[in-house]
């Protein structure tokens, strides 16, 4: 990773795994679970993929398919019951900043530091000096559009402002992989399409590989270089679709690869929203 204050990437390598030594996350054969009232049940049963890096990944599925599980594990939260995740060449994983997570709900800052702090907060406890964490946290921030926001508490910001520091924090950190849990699940469908475009530019200026959970088509393609779908759990992957090439929500390319993705969710018996918004 580049050392503080290093200049953003602002050349972002086309999305591809073709030609690369090694992809940066290996998947393979991943059973994941849980031990509940009837034992151990598994929530994750053959899941497999790669990502190259600087890609965007989206996985999609039926609700309790074990998106989330399995992004937990690539985190290093869980640790698989079968199967194995490589990351950079590193089968032997935990929590660590180079696979930093946003998740969905609005409370996961400090509500007692400022909007800055709360930025420069994990880049002091991984080891920099003061200094220096607040000058790589007000880059981030400025990334993010809160330069205005510096030191604002959290009870003062919006669900979106929230999700924007969130987004400066992890990234402030460097990761090798972004890790975003429906991020934008709870808030209003333009203040949603308005963070997909911001998060969108920032990976175009920034070396960051991105594996995103999400129940949104629309959210999917207009994220996406390609597309995991789960199966119901115990759940496995049904198919993994690029999406690169789709083009904006009105071509024609889109609409049929929104037909396409609706038909694999029904297929697993998920219901998908025929009113969902075009962003």
């Amino acid at each position: 990773m580049p050392p503080s204050g290093t200049p953003l990437n602002t050349e972002r390598r086309p999305a591809s795994a073709e030609g690369l030594d090694a992809p940066l996350l290996r998947v393979e054969h991943v059973q994941l679970g849980y031990w509940g009232a009837k034992g151990f049940e598994l929530a994750v049963d053959d899941v497999g993929f790669d990502v190259a890096p600087r890609e965007k990944i989206i996985v999609i599925g039926p609700s309790g398919c074990g998106k989330s599980t399995l992004l937990k594990a690539i985190a290093g939260f869980l640790t698989p019951v079968g199967g194995s995740i490589t990351v950079a060449g590193r089968t032997s994983l935990t929590p660590g900043p180079d696979r930093a997570v946003v998740f969905q709900e609005f409370d996961q800052l400090f509500a007692w530091r400022t909007v800055l702090d709360n930025v420069a907060y994990p880049l002091r406890v991984n080891g920099r000096r003061k200094a220096a964490a607040r000058a790589e946290a007000h880059k981030y921030l400025e990334l993010t559009g809160l330069e205005r926001a510096f030191d604002r508490y959290p009870h003062q910001l919006s669900g979106g402002m929230k999700q924007r520091v969130a987004i400066a924090r992890a990234l402030a950190l460097e990761p090798v992989i972004l890790l975003m849990d429906e991020p934008f699940g709870s808030l209003d469908a333009l203040t949603r399409a308005r963070l997909q475009g911001e998060l969108n530019s920032i990976l175009d200026r920034t070396p960051t590989t991105l594996l995103f959970v999400t129940h949104s088509i629309d959210e999917a393609l207009v994220l996406g270089d390609r597309v995991v779908v789960l199966g119901n759990a115990p759940s496995s992957v049904q198919e993994i679709v690029d999406v690169r090439d789709v083009g904006p929500p009105d071509s024609p390319a889109y609409a049929e690869m929104r037909r396409r993705l609706r038909r694999l969710l029904a297929e697993q018996g998920e219901e998908v929203d025929e009113d969902a918004v075009f962003v």
